[in-house]
């Protein structure tokens, strides 16, 4: 085995390590992330505002969805709420639920 392969093999290994770990915690911590999570079906005003890139008028946006139209069945649900794109779901994707509880917090 040369040098460069020996390397590469070493660097490979400790990619892996590293992924594996970080697997390992977000399992330990039941998948939830860090930041925590709101419930897009249950979430204030004020805890829909905790979603990025969702200030007042795009939180009172999902409220009046939601009274309109009832639950959302699934986060896609939300590119049907006006100011609300395929960017800005994905920006939301990883922090917006629907079913649970809420878990985010005010920094």
């Amino acid at each position: 085995m040369t040098h460069r392969s020996r390397s590469l093999r070493a660097w490979l290994v400790v990619l892996a390590t590293c992924l594996l770990a970080a697997s390992y915690a977000r399992a330990a911590d039941g998948g939830v992330d860090p930041n925590g999570v709101v419930n897009v079906n249950t979430a204030t005003l004020e805890e829909l505002q905790l979603l990025p890139g969702i200030g007042e008028t795009r939180a009172r946006a999902i409220l009046s969805a939601r009274e309109s139209r009832g639950a959302f069945k699934s986060i896609d649900e939300l590119l049907e709420v006006k100011g609300i794109g395929p960017s800005g779901l994905e920006k939301l994707r990883a922090r917006a639920v629907v079913s649970g509880k809420t878990t985010a917090r005010t920094p």
